[in-house]
């Protein structure tokens, strides 16, 4: 038996090491698609709408299914996920359902922007951390903490990844005057929910941290790395089943409060001339 175990220590963790920032990726998500509509039997590659919403929880596209009011996208070639297309107030969007995690959303972004998505948003549910007022509202996020694994696949290491200043301050100026309880701030991104210790929800509090979720810091770093426009949302819905009765979302699992959000996120967008 020949034994392939390293003979030396690595000196710095593997998800720290041989990242090498600046080179291009090897593998590639149009290189990907192009495979997956080959064996699919898929027509050339097909664009997908400007806007595009990424929905980890699902509600959206479920309400959005349940009134008929979104289609299946035939010429999505991605291998694990459905895009629906929409209209809402006169503005087309594609949706993705489902995809919880930073790596996971990280991916579809990836192919979502190689498929011709121009400014992509999320929406999330989201477990308070600091309880500036009862749930459910939305957070605005403008950095998120980097405590999962995919924002170091993009970005060298640092507490937070930053959201685009810019995009944050059109948001802010599109939801300033509308009825939805909104406030800005950081989040802590996790890829481990059920290891969120008491220890480590009062030190995110102490630092400002109003929430936690699970791909902000991922799609904020590949929105860096890539110079791609991305808006998280965290919808705090719950104080992670601490209490009776959590994780109410409102009416219709609060699906028509995000159209909202994301709603005039994207008129304002729109208007701005991008």
């Amino acid at each position: 038996m020949i034994d392939h175990r390293p003979v030396t220590k690595p000196k710095t963790p593997p998800i720290l090491s041989n990242k090498h920032y600046a080179a291009p990726s090897a593998f590639v998500p149009e290189n990907l698609m192009r495979e997956a509509r080959r064996q699919k039997g898929l027509p050339p590659a097909t664009t997908v709408p400007k806007i595009c919403l990424l929905d980890p929880d699902g509600d959206i596209v479920r309400h959005l299914l349940a009134a008929g009011r979104a289609d299946r996208h035939a010429g999505w070639a991605c291998y694990h996920t459905d895009l629906y297309v929409f209209r809402h107030e006169n503005v087309e969007y594609g949706i993705v359902g489902c995809a919880v995690g930073a790596a996971f959303a990280v991916l579809i972004a990836e192919e979502l922007f190689a498929s011709g998505c121009r400014l992509l948003i999320s929406v999330t549910s989201a477990g308070q951390v600091r309880p500036i007022q009862r749930p459910p509202y939305f957070i605005l996020i403008d950095r998120a903490l980097r405590d999962e694994g995919t924002s170091y696949h993009y970005m060298p290491p640092s507490d937070f990844s930053e959201a685009d200043s810019q995009l944050v301050q059109l948001a802010r100026r599109a939801l300033s005057k509308a009825d939805i309880s909104l406030q800005v701030g950081a989040t802590w991104t996790t890829d481990a929910p059920f290891r969120e210790t008491q220890r480590a929800i009062d030190a995110a509090s102490e630092a400002g941290i109003l929430a936690v979720e699970m791909e902000a810091a991922g799609l904020y770093a590949f929105s860096s790395a890539r110079k791609r426009p991305v808006l998280c949302f965290a919808h705090v819905t719950n104080q992670m089943g601490r209490i009776e009765g959590d994780f109410e979302k409102g009416a219709l699992e609060g699906a028509e409060e995000s159209l909202k959000v994301v709603s005039l996120v994207a008129r304002e967008w729109r208007n701005d001339g991008t």
